[in-house]
């Protein structure tokens, strides 16, 4: 049945990859929540890329099928805009933890900030505080939108309009895909969309406190996460191909 399940998903992806092929982000959203009722997600970092499908969700009913993963460790200002965002468009973001029994024993037995010491530490605290409660939330859906955009980073590059994810068995949309840094944030200043001061400070990808820095002069647009790993690992799982 999986394999069955498989087949079926990577189909309906590549169509719907080929219907949406020249679609305004807007349009692909119209088109997932007419055909797909009560099967589509959007899971929201908090970054621009997310505000804007945020923006764009908002006048598709009273509660939009929108929700945060709260690691526990996000920065003062990401809680701030998740309560100026709820107040903006009138509905509460619906918020994902991870599990307390499992991070308390990560944390007793590695250490707080056990991300610093390898990677393979460092995925794991991913794993618990992010991609576990992912899994979670998508349970008994069939879309998952998110903001990714191709010229986010290398590791983005093999990223489409609408794909399977194998690791979550789920079809994933992402309706910004073709959508440039300005194309963006002339948008946010168009739509007054509510963001992340932070962005107005050199963090132009935001994360965990602990694992984002603000970027540097000619540095690219996720250098400041995990900045001490090499950029082809700078993934925490959510969106691991195979």
């Amino acid at each position: 049945m999986t394999a069955n399940n498989n087949r079926a998903g990577v189909r309906t992806a590549s169509m719907l990859n080929e219907l949406f092929t020249g679609m305004q982000a807007s349009g692909i959203l119209d088109h997932l929540m007419e055909n797909y009722p009560g099967k589509v997600i959007f899971s929201s970092s908090m970054g621009a890329e997310d505000q804007v499908i945020t923006h764009l969700l908002s006048g598709s009913g009273s509660n939009p099928p929108i929700f945060t993963l709260d690691t526990g460790r996000l920065f003062p200002e990401t809680y701030d805009l998740i309560a100026k965002t709820s107040e903006r468009y009138g509905f509460r973001l619906r918020i994902i933890f991870p599990e307390a029994s499992r991070v308390e024993e990560m944390v007793n037995a590695s250490g707080i900030n056990l991300f610093y010491e390898g990677i393979e530490q460092r995925k794991l605290c991913c794993q618990i505080r992010k991609t576990d409660p992912l899994k979670r939330a998508l349970r008994g859906k069939r879309i998952w939108v998110t903001g990714l955009r191709q010229s986010q980073s290398p590791t983005r590059g093999h990223v489409s309009l609408a794909q399977w994810d194998q690791n979550n068995r789920i079809i994933k949309v992402n309706p910004l895909l073709e959508w440039s840094e300005e194309d963006v944030w002339a948008f946010i200043r168009e739509h007054r969309v509510p963001y992340n001061v932070l962005h107005d400070k050199d963090f132009p990808s935001l994360g965990c406190q602990p694992c984002t820095r603000a970027v540097l002069p000619g540095e690219d647009l996720r250098a400041g996460r995990w900045w001490w790993e090499k950029p082809e690992t700078k993934e925490c799982g959510l969106h691991r191909q195979g």
